[in-house]
């Protein structure tokens, strides 16, 4: 007959040597961590342990649901044998594979960005890029620019063709035009100096008569009426 009782006592010896009350695996912030709890049954390792996850630092809910799982896995596996080290030791294993994952996903993030600084530096300096598809995307929203003005424009100019006033209506409107022209012709007229001092009488005038010169020929144009 199984004594399940020492079985249990002396792996419980054994268990308590090697491992301290939690497990650590990982650096810095990428430390993961958990506490696991094993009960024994009444007829373990025949049976199952119950074990639960007493507490975690730094895992998901996907990795404490898979930690589960491999813990269901592996105690049925093993059973009929002692088994809390083969199932420590998968969970070990697992927070590991959690550390490798989370290194290479930061890691993955840490290249994302380095590549888009990298493609947003080139846009900066070069510009983007001319393909068939980006200038056939910029042409449409340029010729949908072009006919939103061109709707603008013609409907300001017919608005300023109905607000424009023709010559009957702008005379029908201010009534002073009729008189306006005139009042001007009037205020230049009595505006208009003379300077008389600028003419001389004509009787002031002293003309010279040539034909009272003897010398004076009209034939000859090189004739002078003085010596």
């Amino acid at each position: 007959m199984t004594d399940y009782g020492e079985e249990q006592r002396n792996e419980l010896e054994a268990l308590e040597s090697i491992y301290p009350d939690s497990f650590t695996a990982g650096e810095n912030d990428e430390t993961v961590q958990t506490t696991l709890k094993f009960t024994y049954s009444e007829k373990y390792p025949d049976e199952a342990p119950l074990y639960e996850i007493f507490s975690q630092e730094n895992l998901e809910d996907n990795d404490v649901s898979d930690i589960l799982k491999l813990l269901a896995l592996q105690a049925e596996e093993n059973l009929g044998m002692v088994m809390i080290f083969t199932l420590v030791t998968a969970v070990q294993e697992k927070l590991n594979e959690i550390v490798d994952q989370i290194k290479t996903r930061r890691e993955e993030e840490k290249k994302q960005k380095e590549k888009e600084a990298e493609e947003a530096e080139k846009q900066l300096f070069h510009g983007t890029p001319v393909t068939i598809e980006n200038f056939l995307n910029w042409k449409a929203k340029f010729d949908a620019e072009l006919l939103e003005i061109k709707k603008k424009r013609m409907k300001e100019e017919e608005q300023a063709g109905k607000n424009k006033l023709s010559g009957k209506q702008l005379f029908e409107t201010d009534h002073n035009l009729d008189t306006s022209d005139i009042q001007f012709l009037e205020d230049a007229g009595n505006n208009v100096e003379v300077d008389e001092s600028l003419f001389q009488e004509m009787d002031d005038l002293e003309l010279e008569d040539d034909e009272d010169d003897p010398d004076y020929n009209p034939a000859d144009p090189e004739s002078d009426s003085a010596d």
